[in-house]
């Protein structure tokens, strides 16, 4: 599943780096500590490895 906006591929980017030790679970906040919770280490790299081109910084609802 793709990222919908560069926010969620960040915020997948801090879980997965926090999921596989390279940086303290504490320090994640907000979207990125609930993904790391709640996603396995597949789906967040899915979401993370997304281009970035033509996807807005923010999903407007």
């Amino acid at each position: 599943m793709p990222a919908k906006s560069q926010a969620q591929q960040k915020a997948a980017g801090a879980a997965l780096s926090a999921k596989r030790g390279d940086t303290k679970k504490s320090e994640l906040k907000g979207a990125s500590r609930s993904m790391e919770k709640s996603m396995s280490e597949k789906e967040l790299e899915d979401l993370a490895s997304t281009k970035r081109k033509g996807k807005p910084e923010h999903k407007s609802d």
